[in-house]
């Protein structure tokens, strides 16, 4: 069983490697010598998020997405924001060019291990025409393929009633994209399909195997302007790694092992299973970004095979203004699932035990955000942020611990340090 992590404990075992890429940074960039950026293959680049977060609840952890074993009580920790990598860049030729990227934050193990996050190979073809192959970020949704990138992002993390639940951030495949004018506008599209290499907390020290499941979708673009309006839509099958349901079903099995004739909850209830199930991810995605003012939003619905997870729909609203330095901004997002009910209801003696396996999986709640980020520096920005999240006590995913006297509602207040170099 892994042991849970202190706040800063697995921060500091890898602070040095990012000290050193960070110093490697100030001499690819800073030495007046160098030859012109345009004239030199490589670049290498560092980025991070140095956060801090607690929560008012005491019983319901809270997370930032699906990824993460543990999650906020009302002691401040920076386990669920803070992220640190490193990324090199080497152009082949002015058409070819290769990308690695490293990252270490808190994962699924409950340790801060560097996981590699990006490692392609790129050629455009034509101006506009582009083929990748390699390990590749994920882009379910517009923003998601940068949601661990804390400077990219206005707000300290993207709204997790939206995003918590891609439980994908990488796979290993390919996608090709291109661009061309349409009115006055330019369309952009993109195709991907590949394979997922990740792991996923379950549920406490239980981990699920997602390696091998196949991802693949795609998207549409048109950015007219100060507009930008995505539709997407991605599918993941997932592979032969069961879903650990029977571990947590074993409790309740054990008084009637006797009378069962299997030991699995997804032998004796197959629709629970998700071994070559999908499920389908698809979202409209619109940006309005002009002066000092910018609107974003985004619908989302998923669509489970497996009856082990209920179907769901989910949106937020972003607007902020720019005032020099400071930029406030306002959200909201919500998200709201619902439950299929089996074609083939099971015994009497198996309702309670589906019962209590399936209830994990309800979302039902809102959140509103307010908060400001300040870019004191270049390249540099500090954050602070209060989310207020309410919801139906029955509302537990993607939180974490005990919920027995969980009310529904908590709130969350965060700061953070973002960089990039």
């Amino acid at each position: 069983m892994t042991p849970k992590p202190t706040a800063w404990a697995g921060a500091k075992r890898n602070a040095w490697v990012f000290c050193l890429v960070a110093m490697v940074s100030g001499l690819a960039f800073g030495e007046e010598e160098s030859p012109p950026p345009q004239e030199f293959p490589l670049s290498i680049h560092a980025f991070g998020t140095l956060g801090a977060a607690r929560s008012t609840s005491g019983t319901a952890q809270y997370v930032r997405d699906s990824s993460q074993p543990y999650g906020l009580k009302t002691d401040w920790s920076p386990n669920i924001d803070s992220v640190l990598g490193a990324q090199a860049n080497f152009n082949f030729t002015a058409s070819t060019e290769a990308v690695v990227q490293v990252i270490s934050r808190y994962r699924y193990n409950g340790n801060w291990g560097p996981e590699v996050s990006w490692a392609y190979i790129g050629h455009e073809f034509t101006p506009g025409l582009k083929l990748r192959a390699g390990r590749l970020g994920t882009e379910f949704y517009m923003l998601s393929d940068s949601r661990l990138i804390g400077y990219s992002n206005l707000t300290v993390r993207p709204a997790p009633d939206f995003f918590s639940p891609l439980i994908f951030s990488y796979f290993d495949g390919a996608d090709i994209s291109g661009s061309l004018p349409v009115g006055s506008g330019l369309l952009r599209a993109k195709l991907y399909q590949g394979y997922s290499p990740e792991k996923t907390p379950f549920f406490g020290d239980i981990a699920w195997d997602l390696s091998g499941s196949r991802l693949r979708g795609g998207y549409l673009d048109y950015l007219d302007g100060p507009w930008q309006v995505r539709l997407s839509h991605a599918e993941v099958r997932f592979s032969s790694h069961e879903i650990p349901v029977n571990q947590l079903a074993a409790p309740y099995l054990s008084p009637y092992l006797a009378f069962l004739p299997s030991p699995n909850i997804t032998t004796l209830v197959p629709e629970l299973s998700t071994v070559g199930k999908t499920a389908g991810f698809s979202s409209l995605g619109v940006v309005y970004d002009k002066g000092p003012f910018r609107l974003q939003g985004m619908y989302g619905r998923i669509q489970h095979e497996s009856r082990s997870y209920e179907n769901s729909w989910s949106a937020f609203l972003l607007a902020s203004y720019r005032i020099g330095e400071v930029t406030p901004y306002l959200g909201y997002s919500t998200v709201k699932s619902s439950q299929k009910a089996l074609s083939n209801p099971p015994s009497a003696l198996l309702v309670p035990v589906v019962d209590n396996l399936r209830k994990p999986a309800h979302m039902d709640r809102h959140t509103v955000t307010l908060g400001a980020r300040w870019d004191f520096r270049e390249n540099m920005a500090l954050k602070a942020q209060l989310d207020v999240v309410r919801g139906d006590p029955n509302s537990y995913m993607p939180y974490r611990g005990e919920f027995s006297n969980w009310s529904g509602k908590m709130e969350i207040l965060s700061v953070a340090l973002d960089f990039a170099f």
